[in-house]
């Protein structure tokens, strides 16, 4: 069997080892393993998605998942990556995202007995004595050493509170707590945690006089180096409420081409000959392999059901004109909906924010109504036009919805 720090290597994932010898480690024992999920929002995004199939294809080796639910260091924030401080937020919306990430979570990772396990880091971060923490953990860090880290150096300019400071601690103390309660010896994470995960697996060699590793995987980056998983509307997330199937389903099936290769091998299980075959052409015929990442991605976040139905209707959206029934709707009266301008109805329906949005769109040619283009950038909608109680608002080349007549 291929052992896995082999497996995650090829499809893409590792970045960094903080220690030689994990890959000789991975291939001959079983180890717990971590990744930390704070809840900065309600809902999981493609970002996460990625740490879950590296969780994913460790478990499938042998090794146990331990998800780290952050209800203690969300109540701080990660200053990795930000430019400014994290909102803070309250216990009770902190604790409300930890129960919807338990929810998503779940459909990733077998919880069966023996298998992965999932803890709230609040059990042991909020009842802390501050002044024994300080004397325990504190003592063993320099600061000289932590103002060096990337998540710190590049906040420096416009202010680091003592708050933030805190979290490198609070997440190393997180690493230690695993390994004195379930013998993990392994954090995982996107590179821009770097910094935190090495301080967690040299205050074990401190405390315990152990040996513990550090593994970081690859952001999820478009060809030209931005974070993939923005929309026009924000992040793509895992919650159905929040990006529907067929807009998540949508979202792969337009990837750029030089994207597709590295998303199958990330954010699918296809054996790498079939993603090498799918990818071997750079012409119209890469359309097939996204079509295929699309499919496979939504499978996996939404169930199967989901990604067929959002299949059908981009196929019938863009083949024969026709609408599927998972094109995100919006219901309006008849009252309503009977003269209303068309750039009234797009903010309405969540496509445009602003009246002179929608209008600079049509200005362009880039709106239209069942097949129609829109050319009056104060057209008014017609109830007499409406067939079959609906019709079909389309923005550019990829955006449907649908306004139902009730």
């Amino acid at each position: 069997m291929k052992n896995v720090f082999e497996t995650l290597t090829e499809r893409g994932f590792v970045k960094q080892v903080t220690h030689e010898g994990l890959e000789e480690i991975l291939a001959n024992e079983k180890v717990s393993f971590y990744i930390g999920f704070d809840p900065t929002a309600d809902s999981l995004h493609v970002g996460h998605f990625v740490a879950l199939m590296a969780m994913a294809h460790m478990q499938r080796a042998g090794h146990r998942p331990i998800v780290l639910l952050g209800g203690g260091t969300g109540m701080v924030g990660d200053p990795s990556g930000k430019t400014d401080m994290r909102k803070m937020m309250t216990r009770e919306t902190v604790e409300h995202n930890v129960s919807q990430f338990r929810k998503q979570i779940g459909r990733f990772l077998d919880f069966g007995e023996g298998k992965a396990i999932m803890v709230d880091n609040s059990e042991w971060l909020l009842s802390l004595n501050y002044v024994d923490f300080l004397r325990e953990i504190g003592s063993l860090f320099s600061v000289n050493r932590m103002l060096t880290a990337e998540c710190y150096k590049s906040r420096m300019e416009k202010g680091l509170t003592f708050l933030e400071f805190n979290y490198m601690l609070m997440q190393a103390y997180d690493f230690l707590e695993l390994n004195r309660r379930y013998g993990c010896i392994l954090q995982m994470g996107g590179d821009d945690q770097w910094s935190n995960i090495l301080a967690g697996a040299d205050l074990i060699r401190r405390k315990e006089k152990k040996v513990a590793f550090g593994l970081t995987c690859k952001l999820l980056l478009k060809s030209d180096g931005k974070k993939m998983g923005k929309t026009e509307g924000g992040a793509v997330w895992l919650d159905a409420e929040k990006t529907s199937p067929y807009d998540f389903y949508q979202y792969w099936r337009n990837v750029e081409d030089d994207d597709v290769e590295n998303c199958l091998k990330l954010l699918t299980f296809l054996p790498l000959e079939e993603i090498a075959e799918l990818t071997r052409y750079k012409d119209e015929r890469i359309n097939t392999a996204k079509k295929r990442l699309a499919f496979e991605v939504t499978k996996l976040v939404h169930g199967e059901e989901e990604a067929e139905k959002a299949q059908s209707s981009a196929e019938a959206l863009f083949g024969a004109g026709g609408a599927g029934d998972s094109v995100p709707a919006t219901e309006f009266t008849k009252e309503e909906i009977d003269g209303m301008l068309v750039s009234d109805a797009m903010i309405k329906c969540g496509i445009t924010k602003s009246r002179g949005e929608g209008r600079r769109l049509i200005k362009q040619g880039a709106v239209s109504i069942d097949g129609d283009t829109v050319t009056d950038e104060f057209m008014a909608i017609d109830l007499s036009k409406v067939k079959d109680g609906s019709l079909m608002l389309r923005k550019g080349k990829k955006v449907y919805h649908k306004l139902v007549v009730v």
